[in-house]
């Protein structure tokens, strides 16, 4: 696969948040984008206190993994949320067995 499908850990760390426009324009394209797939829930967003819309550093990993699913492989937004959490998956597979020191 495409390395920006499966990208590196961000230099962003974990208590970082982005608004709709920061992750839109992280991920190349627009708030209308981003906006969909929060009202289709194949993104999740906190809400804080002032009712603005913030985006954890895992959701923008995921977001950046949709967007390219999409483009690259003309993938359905619902498709490419389900390779996302997949991919999420394997990660946290990864990660398990590598503290456990099996890979």
């Amino acid at each position: 696969m495409a390395d920006h499908i499966h990208p590196p850990a961000d230099d962003v760390g974990d208590e970082a948040r982005f608004t709709i426009e920061q992750l839109a324009a992280i991920c190349a394209r627009d708030g209308t984008w981003v906006r969909l797939r929060l009202a289709e829930g194949l993104l999740h967003a906190e809400h804080a206190v002032a009712r603005s819309t913030h985006f954890t550093a895992a959701e923008l990993r995921r977001a950046r993994r949709m967007a390219a699913l999409e483009q690259d492989f003309d993938a359905v937004p619902e498709l490419a949320a389900l390779v996302a959490d997949l991919l999420d998956e394997m990660d946290r597979l990864r990660t398990r067995l590598r503290s456990h020191g099996l890979e």
